[in-house]
């Protein structure tokens, strides 16, 4: 569990990852997300605590997303892949039918980010943020260097999202 500190902020935050992939669900692609996500959680003084695989299927990416919600060691959550254009992607769908808000502007500042270094096709990102029973959930893209974007920017304002969402 977290440890608050003075200036409304969560110093060390616990993790749980949802990877969607059907490939990496049925062992035909290494998992090359959960290795990054634990490295750069780890140098910024958070944890990964727990950790899924799913395939792009609605109603299990909404099963586990509670399932991490509800789990008193977990402080946010975030699903890697499904966020594109592919009838496939059905990451977003699946959080924000069980969200309770939407985080607008991380999606915005994400997608600007990667217009940056990928250009206009990043456009087609859906990544985005949500609160779902007072926790934060980030849907991110699935490519290393989208999860990377996403990272870095889940790190700037975590600590502070973590302590306002727990406010109520």
């Amino acid at each position: 569990m977290s440890h608050e500190s003075h200036g409304g902020r969560v110093e060390s935050v616990s993790f749980a990852l949802v990877v969607t992939s059907d490939r990496v669900l049925r062992g035909e692609q290494q998992d090359l997300v959960t290795p990054l996500v634990e490295a750069m959680l780890s140098d910024a003084g958070h944890r990964l605590v727990k950790r899924l695989v799913v395939g792009n299927n609605v109603y299990e990416i909404m099963r586990d997303v509670l399932v991490f919600v509800t789990d008193p060691e977990v402080d946010a959550i975030i699903v890697t892949g499904g966020t594109g254009p592919r009838p496939r992607d059905v990451s977003v769908d699946a959080v924000e039918r069980i969200a309770d808000r939407v985080l607008p502007g991380f999606g915005e500042e994400f997608r600007r980010r990667s217009l940056e270094r990928i250009g206009p096709n990043a456009l087609l990102s859906r990544a985005s943020a949500f609160i779902i029973a007072g926790k934060p959930v980030f849907v991110l893209p699935g490519s290393r260097d989208a999860v990377e974007t996403g990272l870095s920017l889940i790190l700037e304002v975590i600590g502070h999202l973590v302590y306002e969402a727990r406010r109520g």
